[in-house]
């Protein structure tokens, strides 16, 4: 039977103690043992982070490439075997700086992968510049006098550029998180989900403590079928300062995958090559 263990290497991750990390990585393995998707039955693609760092201490089919572009990798791997569950995992500055035009398109061509970005609202790693995410008047290394720009919303962001599944999490409730995970793969389509991680280290604004005051569940009666109450619960934070988690919006539609002919009834992987039909094609060309 799949359990958590069976996802260990002989590495352990060097996240600062108390990195809200930790908790987002036991949510992963926690789901992926609910979904029953073992070591070799999914494909995961690190952009650059301390989000990366999990690649090493995670046993499975990892592919970790550069600084903000999981997504065009993760996309290319879910286009050559539709099959294969792929999972992107990113930072909030691997994301939405250097991957933000990725982000976008990713969204609006709704391929099926599930993304999911470690949301600490600074560049941990190279430690503690602003990012995107970081609050308006955010102190860091970058910004000693404070940030003048406001930051960005992945929410509203997924939600405008026309991502299926948008949900947030937090680090800090393994089960709910857990559990979010599994929706987020469970949908059809791309799947945002921005995980609340603490960085103990260098962001002393969003703490374990400040989201112990702020943070709430979206109630059972809400229905994340309406985009536009979706925009409005997307923002409450910025507005009141309560902070809703759970599912924003989901719809049904075709995913990128689904509208490409040349894949609607063999995986481009498993087709047979014909080096003949290359070598009169190339004959074309000369």
């Amino acid at each position: 039977m799949l359990n958590q263990a069976d996802f260990a290497t002989k590495n352990l991750p060097t996240w600062c103690p108390g990195c809200g990390d930790f908790g987002i990585f036991a949510a992963l393995k926690m789901a992926l043992v609910e979904l029953g998707l073992g070591p070799k039955e999914a494909v995961f693609v690190f952009g650059i982070g301390c989000h990366g760092n999990m690649f090493n201490a995670f046993r499975a089919i990892n592919f970790e490439g550069l600084h903000g572009r999981p997504l065009p990798v993760a996309s290319g791997i879910k286009m050559a075997n539709h099959k294969l569950p792929v999972f992107a995992v990113s930072g909030d500055g691997d994301a939405l700086g250097e991957g933000g035009n990725h982000f976008i398109h990713a969204c609006r061509r709704n391929h099926d992968i599930t993304y999911l970005i470690h949301d600490n609202q600074v560049y941990g790693l190279t430690t503690g510049q602003t990012s995107p995410t970081s609050p308006k008047g955010f102190k860091s290394k970058s910004n000693p006098d404070g940030s003048i720009d406001y930051p960005l919303n992945p929410l509203t962001l997924a939600l405008s550029a026309g991502a299926s599944f948008v949900a947030r999490g937090y680090a800090g409730d393994i089960p709910h998180l857990s559990n979010l995970i599994v929706k987020a793969y469970q949908h059809k389509g791309f799947s945002v989900l921005d995980i609340l991680q603490p960085c103990v280290t260098f962001n002393h604004i969003n703490t374990y403590q400040t989201y112990r005051q702020t943070i709430y569940k979206i109630e059972d009666s809400y229905v994340p079928n309406d985009k536009i109450r979706a925009f409005e619960k997307a923002t409450e934070w910025e507005r009141t300062g309560k902070v809703p988690l759970g599912v924003f919006y989901e719809e049904n539609k075709n995913t990128y995958e689904d509208d490409i002919e040349q894949i609607k009834t063999i995986p481009l992987a498993l087709q047979s090559n014909n080096p003949t039909k290359t070598e009169e094609l190339m004959a074309e060309f000369a």
